[in-house]
C-alpha cells in the first residue's frame, strides 16, 4: 500500500474507526434501529461536534451554539423514555470519543441533575422541571463536592441548610461543579442542621446570595466550565427540596448510575487515544516508511486495542445488568476503577506513540492525555472504587 493509500485509510479512523476500535463487534448486540440512531448521533458528534472542539478546548470555552444541535438528537433521559441501556451508553461513548468535555456537559445534566429530579423529585417537581430539561432548553449542574470534601463528603458536607417556616437557608461553598457557571438550575447538597441528614435543593442560579466563578487554569476538560459556587444566606422554598433525599444513602442509585456514564466515559476516551494513534502511525513517516510498519509501534496499538476492548467488553456487561434492574455499586465501582487504570495506561501509550506531536494540542492526543487524568479522578477516584469493590468481597471496609 502507498503511503497515499495509507494515509486515506487513516483519514476514515475517526469517522468510520468505531469497528476497528470496537473490534470484537459489540455494536452488533444493538438493534438494527438503535444502530441507525447511533449512526445519526455519530455522525453529528463528527460533523457538528468535532469542528469546534480544538478551538474551545485550547481557549478553555464552552461552544454553547451546538446546545441546540445535541438537543435534537434527545439524549437526555433516553432510558426513561423506554431506550435500551446499551444504546444510551454508547452514545455516550461516542460522545467522549469526541470529546469528553461535551460527554462531560451532557451528562452533568443527564445523569446527575435531571436523573436526581426524576428520580428523587415530587410530581411537582417534575412537571415543572422535567420538559426543560429533557429538551436542554434549560441547563442543570450538580453541586456536591466542597473545597475540602471530596470522597468523604457524605459524612463531612460542610454546605448547611437550616429550615425556618416553609424556606430553607443554604450557606456553604461548592467546588468543580460542572456547569456551574452557565446552568439555570444547580442542585445542591447541604446538611439539614436540625437533623444532621444531606438534603437536596434545586436552586435557580439568579437566587441572591449565589455567586458560581470559573475554575481557571485547568490543563484537562478545558471546555467544561467548572465553578467554584458560594451561597452566603441563599434562600430556597420548601417546594424545591427534593423529597425522595431525606439522607445521603437515598442517592445511592443516581451515584450508581452516574458512575457507570463516567466508566463508559473511559472507553471512549479510549477509544480516541487508539483512533489518534492509529492514523498517527498510518500517516507518519520514519526511514522511509509508516512507522505503523515498526513491531513497537504496533506492540503499542494492540496494547491499546485490547484495553479498549476489554473495558468495552465490562460495560456492555453493565449496561446489561442495568436493563435487567439487577446492577449493585460495587459493580459501577469494579468498571469505573478498571475503566480508568486501563485508559491511563491506553493514552500514555498513544501520548509516546506520537512523539514530540504528543504534547501539541493541535494533534488531538494530548486532549485525550489530560482529560484522562480528570476522568481518572472525578465520580469516585480509582482509589475509592477499588475500596468499594475490596468492602463488597471481603465485608470488611478499608475506610470509615
Amino acid at each position: 500500500m502507498s503511503i497515499a493509500e495509507h494515509a486515506a485509510v487513516a483519514a476514515d479512523c475517526t469517522t468510520a474507526g468505531f469497528h476497528s476500535a470496537d473490534f470484537l463487534g459489540y455494536e452488533d448486540l444493538l438493534t438494527p434501529a438503535e444502530r441507525l440512531r447511533l449512526d445519526a448521533a455519530r455522525e453529528v458528534f463528527e460533523l457538528d461536534v468535532r469542528p469546534l472542539v480544538a478551538d474551545h478546548w485550547d481557549r478553555g470555552e464552552f461552544p454553547f451554539a451546538v446546545v441546540p444541535t445535541l438537543a435534537a438528537l434527545h439524549l437526555v433521559g433516553m432510558p426513561a423514555a423506554g431506550e435500551s441501556y446499551l444504546l444510551h451508553r454508547f452514545m455516550h461513548l461516542e460522545l467522549a470519543r469526541v470529546d469528553t468535555s461535551m460527554s462531560t456537559f451532557l451528562g452533568v445534566h443527564s445523569e446527575l441533575f435531571t436523573a436526581a429530579i426524576a428520580q428523587l423529585g415530587s410530581a411537582e417537581q417534575r412537571e415543572r422541571y422535567l420538559p426543560d430539561a429533557l429538551a436542554l432548553r434549560t441547563i442543570g449542574a450538580f453541586a456536591l463536592t466542597e473545597p475540602d470534601h471530596g470522597s468523604d463528603i457524605s459524612r463531612n458536607m460542610q454546605t448547611t441548610a437550616t429550615r425556618t417556616g416553609d424556606s430553607w437557608t443554604l450557606n456553604g461553598v461548592k467546588r468543580w461543579i460542572g456547569n456551574g457557571t452557565f446552568a439555570d438550575h444547580v442542585l445542591v447538597w447541604a446538611r439539614d442542621t436540625a437533623d444532621a441528614q444531606v438534603k437536596g435543593f434545586i436552586v435557580a442560579s439568579r437566587t441572591a446570595g449565589f455567586n458560581a466563578v470559573k475554575i481557571e487554569n485547568k490543563i484537562a476538560l478545558r471546555i467544561v466550565q467548572n465553578a467554584t459556587i458560594t451561597l452566603a444566606d441563599v434562600v430556597v422554598s420548601e417546594a424545591d427540596r427534593l423529597p425522595g433525599a431525606s439522607a445521603f444513602c437515598d442517592t445511592n442509585a443516581l451515584l450508581t448510575n452516574s458512575r457507570v456514564w463516567v466508566a463508559w466515559q473511559t472507553v471512549g476516551l479510549q477509544f480516541a487515544a487508539y483512533d489518534y494513534s492509529l492514523r498517527y502511525a498510518l500517516e507518519r513517516t520514519q526511514f522511509g516508511k509508516p512507522i505503523a510498519s515498526f513491531q513497537l509501534v504496533q506492540d503499542k496499538l494492540v496494547r491499546m486495542l485490547e484495553n479498549a476492548t476489554a473495558s468495552l467488553g465490562t460495560m456492555v456487561r453493565i449496561a446489561q445488568l442495568q436493563q435487567a434492574g439487577t446492577l449493585r455499586p460495587e459493580h459501577a465501582a469494579m468498571a469505573k476503577a478498571s475503566g480508568s487504570a486501563r485508559m491511563r495506561e491506553s493514552a500514555a501509550l498513544g501520548r509516546g506513540l506520537l512523539g514530540g506531536n504528543g504534547i501539541s494540542t493541535d494533534f488531538g492526543m494530548a486532549r485525550v492525555f489530560a482529560d484522562a487524568e480528570a476522568v481518572y479522578s472525578y465520580e469516585g477516584s480509582y482509589e475509592i472504587n477499588t475500596l468499594l469493590v475490596g468492602r463488597a468481597i471481603t465485608g470488611i471496609s478499608a475506610f470509615q
